[in-house]
């Protein structure tokens, strides 16, 4: 195994990663400028509000979501142990 099959391992690894996360992070971070939002308009400012969307968010994301990522996961550890029995 070379540089370069261990280089596009680490960068299809980066890439799952992102995948995988981004959405949750883009999702929860949308969810906070919101509550942020209507936090400044009401007046109300408590720091739990905003976790617990968030969290809403993120949980619901899982459910619907979380096979498509299982999945995701699981292809590419399949294609990691196929390149160790390779060797």
């Amino acid at each position: 195994m070379d540089v370069a099959q261990v280089a596009d391992i680490f960068r299809d690894g980066v890439g799952v990663a992102i995948r995988l996360g981004a959405p949750l992070l883009l999702m929860s971070m949308t969810v906070g400028v919101f509550t942020a939002i209507l936090q400044a308009v009401t007046q109300i400012h408590e720091q739990t509000i905003a976790f617990v969307f968030k969290l809403l968010v993120v949980v619901l994301f899982m459910m619907v979501g979380g096979s498509w990522m299982l999945t995701t996961l699981q292809e590419f550890s399949l294609k990691l142990f196929e390149l160790m029995r390779a060797l």
